[in-house]
């Protein structure tokens, strides 16, 4: 159980860098793997922004926040047995 919760947090960050890279390319929207990307990381990049809006160069700082969030979620779930 511990390791398949490990497994997805993995997954999820992996899924994360995916749509910062993506953001860089700009791939078409009517792609079906952008828009699976778009659809499982919008949820949670989405609050996040309205806590901290892109300001200045128009850097979007959301996928750093939510992988920093995930790594202490990870910290202080899988810290405390041992795991992390």
């Amino acid at each position: 159980m511990i390791e398949l919760l490990f497994f997805i947090f993995r997954m999820y960050e992996l899924v994360l860098l995916v749509r910062v890279v993506m953001s860089w390319v700009h791939p078409a929207r009517d792609n079906l793997f952008s828009d699976w990307i778009y659809r499982l990381t919008e949820p949670v990049l989405e609050p996040v922004r309205t806590v901290l809006p892109i300001r200045g160069a128009g850097i979007d700082f959301s996928p750093l926040i939510v992988l920093f969030l995930l790594r202490v979620v990870q910290r202080v779930l899988f810290g405390s047995i041992g795991v992390f």
